[in-house]
């Protein structure tokens, strides 16, 4: 049997020293990270690391629940658009229908007073053309058939 060798722990530590050294060079040489470290603000933030551990933390901390909050304003949003629009609608369709049922009854309406219009004119027509008539019963007016009296 073939024994395997643990691999060597202080090896790989010193590899991922490198690879950290490294990644902070890299950091460190960035020409934003250079202009911000030459801002007053970050020179403060350099003579003062406990508040800068206490402010990296709070960010680090805050950004949770500022997450969930974002999401809860982006989801009541979005509820709420999709409210207004079914409540738009709910009040266009009541509106429509009720503007329909209005004019439905203005056209009944309107359709009994033409008629009771005409009808009073024919009748009154007939009436006038009847007594004022030399003869009594004329056939060109209107209805004056039904009214055959003399």
């Amino acid at each position: 049997m073939v024994k395997k060798e643990p691999p060597s722990i202080s090896k790989d530590l010193e590899e991922l020293q490198r690879k950290l050294s490294l990644l902070a060079e890299s950091i460190k040489n960035n020409s934003k990270v250079v202009s911000f470290m030459k801002s007053p603000v970050a020179q403060y933030l350099d003579r003062h690391p406990f508040l800068t551990l206490t402010l990296l933390v709070f960010i680090v901390m805050s950004a949770l629940p500022v997450g969930f909050f974002l999401f809860f304003v982006v989801l009541t949003f979005l509820a709420a658009l999709v409210g207004v629009i079914l409540l738009e609608g709910l009040v266009i369709s009541v509106g429509g229908l009720s503007l329909l049922c209005v004019l439905c009854g203005l056209g009944f309406v309107s359709l009994i007073v033409s008629g009771a219009a005409i009808m009073s004119y024919v009748v009154i027509s007939s009436l006038i053309g009847f007594w004022f008539s030399p003869s009594g019963v004329t056939w060109n007016k209107p209805l004056n058939f039904f009214l055959l009296a003399k």
